[in-house]
């Protein structure tokens, strides 16, 4: 386990278990979906990151969880996206919704790809 890693797990033991776990979930899709990504704490929140340069934050609140940031996407993809968007670059899932896990991790593998990675 790298100390990113540990750092990651450190701030997902604060929070209650069923939001815990859907925090565990999306950690486990961006790993997933963006292999040799970096975990680590920035901004006080999780971050897979690529090449220490680019990635995708993740972060639990009260009534959702957040993934920052978002950039608008082409066609399809920012259809799907839209609904969840809460700001510029930011999209929000309600704990009280099913997790999108297929649209956050389309969301990821485009960010992947759009940096080369």
């Amino acid at each position: 386990m790298t100390d990113g890693s540990a750092a990651v797990d450190d701030y997902l033991a604060g929070f209650p278990d069923e939001v815990r776990d859907r925090l565990i979930r999306v950690r486990a899709i961006l790993l997933e979906a963006m292999p040799g990504g970096e975990e680590k704490v920035r901004y006080g929140i999780p971050a897979v990151m690529l090449g220490g340069r680019y990635g995708l934050h993740f972060a639990g609140w009260k009534k959702h969880l957040g993934l920052y940031p978002v950039p608008v996407f082409d066609g399809a993809l920012e259809d799907e996206v839209q609904p969840y968007r809460s700001g510029k670059d930011s999209v929000t899932f309600l704990h009280s919704r099913p997790l999108p896990e297929q649209l956050i991790a389309r969301v990821a593998l485009t960010i992947v790809e759009r940096h080369g990675d």
